[in-house]
Order: structure tokens, then C-alpha cells, then sequence
């Protein structure tokens, strides 16, 4: 009996045409205008960057990096959803029809359902992109000087738009199915029948976790990047003049400083990524038979769509100044924890010293 309530309320959500009493917009405006004010504050700061990279004079170094234009990547990319997808669901309330109801044959809602999964897919794939480059740049810095350059990460928006488009496209194809769910505001792939809900879901999980491996090797790196450092204060420093050791150890903790900015940005829109994106991931491997409740899977796409709000909110908020302030607070206790060891570890190398001169 609880199996046959459950698909007769499936059917009834997948062809309903008018939504229920009492439903309002509120929360659909409200995302959408934070979307786009936060994504439009971003990419504001991000052309003031680009307008300042393109001022350099030839003998400065280049303020833009190749993280940066994979930032202004995703950035542009969550816009792009934005706006492509609320308006849909505003129209829905506004009409007070649902999206099987606002176009012939379930168009909108094949729409929505193929925009919300193509830019979920290709929001998490940028932020693979990213981790990929730091990690690349910090673990393997002479194959990233070879073979990596800014222009090549350009190229890396098309494909990710390809791969994201070809995967998506495969309910088109009759593998997987687009379908309405409870209160009609939303669609999105249907539970059952194949398993693509769980595959584009266990997709979502295995880039989340190469992220944060990438992110960890990282951290690792830049552990020991901190440790050679701090070691080269003990040797002797010959001047400071351009190419000598002082100028290199200056360039190092430029770089450093640099890499830990960036790691901390995208460590925020990764963990950001995997808080909203758990409650989908438990909708779609849930049993279609369970007893699950309409209020809860409309939560788990908000969930999901939240995380193109919170991004460019998190790079316009995480401006240089705040990111030196959250290194320096990340950092102190290392640096308090480790500065009596190099002391100690300077004075015994220079006592060993002297005996060996005498």
C-alpha cells in the first residue's frame, strides 16, 4: 500500500499543471537576484584585474594567473546558469503553472532539467580544473612551466562545456529520463528506470574527492615549501642585491604567500561545493519507494543551486587584504610554533661551526 501511495504522488507530481495554494516565489527571487548581483560583483573585480594585467608594463610581472582566468571561468559559468534557469521557475509562479504546463510537450521542463544538470556538472568540473592547475603549478612546477600556459587555460571553458554537454545529453537519448517533480517548480532526472541519477551523482562525488586530494597534496607542499624556508634562514645570506640569496628567499615567500591565497580560495568553494551538494547526493541514491518528502527533494536542488551564489560571493568577499588576513591567522601558530626551533637550529649550526673553525 505505502509503495503504491508513493508512485500514484509520483505521478501525480510528474503531470501536474497547476501548482498548489499557498506556494510563493519569495525564495526563487531571492536566489536569483543574490546569484546575479554576487556573479556580476565578481566579474567586476575580475576585469579591473584583467584591465590592470593588460597595463603591465613589459618589465613588470603579470598580475593575472592562470587560476585567475579559470576563476573568471567559473564565475562567468555560474552566471550563465543563473540566468538561463531561475527565470524559468519565476515564470512558473507567475503564471501559476508548472513547468510541464508552460510550454507544449514538457519543453520547459526538459529545459530546466538539462540546464540544472549541465551546469552543476560543469561548476564542479571547473573546480576540478582549478585543483588540477594548483596542484600541477605547486607538485610539478617544471612540467607547469612547459607545459601550461595562460592562453591554454582559455581552452579549458569549451571543453569542460563539451564533456558537460555530452553526459547531460544522454536522457535526450533515452537513457534516463527528465521528469516534473513536487510542487512543479522544479525537474530535474527521474529516480528508477536506469541508473543515470546515481551515475551523474557518484560523477559529482569522485570530482569532489579528486578536489580535495588535489587540495591535500597541496597543503603538503606547501608544508614543505615552508620548510625549506625556514631551513635557508640558517645559511649565510651573501647580500641582497637582484639574483642573490636574499632577493631568491624574498621571491619565495612571495610565491608562497601567492599559492596559500589561492589554496584557501579554493578550498572554501570546494567545501562550499560538497555541503551543498550532499543533500542531492542522498535524493538520488535514496530508493524511489522510500517515503521521501516533497519539501525535502525541492530543498536538495536549492542546496545545489545555492553553490552559484556562493562562489562569486566567496571570491568578491576573500579580497586580497582578507585572504592575508586569513593567512597570517592560518599561519601564526605555525610560524610561533616553528620560530624557537630555527633559532635553536640556527645557534647549533653556528656553534658547530665555530668549533670546526678552531
Amino acid at each position: 500500500m505505502g509503495n503504491a501511495s508513493n508512485d500514484s504522488q509520483s505521478e501525480d507530481c510528474e503531470t501536474r499543471q497547476w501548482l498548489p495554494p499557498g506556494e510563493s516565489p519569495a525564495i526563487s527571487s531571492v536566489m536569483f537576484s543574490a546569484g546575479v548581483l554576487g556573479n556580476l560583483i565578481a566579474l567586476a573585480l575580475l576585469a579591473r584585474r584583467w584591465r590592470g594585467d593588460v597595463g603591465c608594463s613589459a618589465g613588470r610581472r603579470s598580475s593575472l594567473s592562470l587560476f585567475h582566468v579559470l576563476v573568471t571561468e567559473l564565475v562567468f559559468t555560474d552566471l550563465l546558469g543563473t540566468c538561463l534557469i531561475s527565470p524559468v521557475v519565476l515564470a512558473s509562479y507567475a503564471r501559476n503553472q508548472t513547468l510541464v504546463a508552460l510550454a507544449p510537450e514538457s519543453r520547459a521542463c526538459t529545459y530546466f532539467a538539462f540546464a540544472m544538470t549541465f551546469f552543476s556538472l560543469a561548476t564542479m568540473l571547473m573546480l576540478f580544473a582549478m585543483a588540477l592547475e594548483r596542484y600541477l603549478s605547486i607538485g610539478h612546477p617544471y612540467f607547469y612551466q612547459r607545459r601550461v600556459s595562460r592562453s591554454g587555460g582559455l581552452a579549458v571553458l569549451p571543453v569542460i562545456y563539451a564533456v558537460s554537454l555530452l553526459f547531460c545529453s544522454l536522457p535526450l537519448l533515452d537513457y534516463g529520463q527528465y521528469v516534473q517533480y513536487c510542487p512543479g517548480t522544479w525537474c530535474f532526472i527521474r529516480h528508477g528506470r536506469t541508473a543515470y541519477l546515481q551515475l551523474y551523482a557518484t560523477l559529482l562525488l569522485l570530482l569532489i574527492v579528486s578536489v580535495l586530494a588535489c587540495n591535500f597534496s597541496v597543503i603538503l607542499n606547501l608544508i614543505r615549501m615552508h620548510r625549506r624556508s625556514r631551513r635557508s634562514r640558517c645559511g649565510p645570506s651573501l647580500g641582497s642585491g637582484r639574483g642573490g640569496p636574499g632577493a631568491r628567499r624574498r621571491g619565495e615567500r612571495v610565491s608562497m604567500a601567492e599559492e596559500t591565497d589561492h589554496l584557501i580560495l579554493l578550498a572554501i568553494m570546494t567545501i562550499t561545493f560538497a555541503v551543498c551538494s550532499l543533500p542531492f547526493t542522498i535524493f538520488a541514491y535514496m530508493n524511489e519507494t522510500s517515503s521521501r518528502k516533497e519539501k525535502w527533494d525541492l530543498q536538495a536542488l536549492r542546496f545545489l543551486s545555492i553553490n552559484s551564489i556562493i562562489d562569486p560571493w566567496v571570491f568578491a568577499i576573500l579580497r586580497p587584504p582578507v585572504l592575508r588576513l586569513m593567512r597570517s591567522v592560518l599561519c601564526c601558530r605555525i610560524s610561533l610554533r616553528t620560530q624557537d626551533a630555527t633559532q635553536t637550529s640556527c645557534s647549533t649550526q653556528s656553534d658547530a661551526s665555530k668549533q670546526a673553525d678552531l
